[in-house]
């Protein structure tokens, strides 16, 4: 668990900064993610997600709704000199974040979760780690 100060701000662990590319230059794109839970990008990472939403058809409903969906709250923050980002209101309101937060590494991106949200998805999950992971790693 990690704390949230009053200004919204919450530091970024060393595990997980030493994964990001110095070409980043501590820049991260904020937005809502799934399951109420925040996505935070590196800016190198952000742009490669940016160009598959550039292909995305804005004829089709869907891809509108989706884009308008991603980058309504997408928000840019830079770390501080004590290795913070600074979460904006609105998005800490969508993913109920207050003074608490559970951060996790997926890849390419950092979720952050409200740790009573992540533990109630956890637990709300019908299938085991070992039976999705017999599916998924096939």
């Amino acid at each position: 668990m990690y704390s949230v100060d009053e200004k919204g701000r919450v530091n970024l662990p060393a595990k997980l900064r030493k994964y990001v590319s110095p070409d980043t230059n501590d820049t991260f794109v904020l937005t809502r993610g799934f399951e109420k839970c925040l996505f935070v990008y590196p800016i190198d990472e952000w742009n490669k997600l940016e160009e598959n939403l550039r292909n995305l058809s804005g004829y089709d409903p869907e891809h509108r709704r989706f884009i308008r969906a991603l980058l309504e709250l997408a928000s840019e923050s830079q770390l501080d000199a004590q290795s913070r980002l600074s979460i904006p209101q609105e998005l800490r309101e969508y993913a109920n974040i207050e003074s608490e937060v559970r951060i996790i590494g997926t890849l390419d991106k950092i979720e952050l979760w409200n740790p009573q949200i992540y533990d109630e998805y956890k637990t709300s999950q019908p299938e085991t780690y070992e039976s999705i992971a017999a599916k998924v790693m096939k």
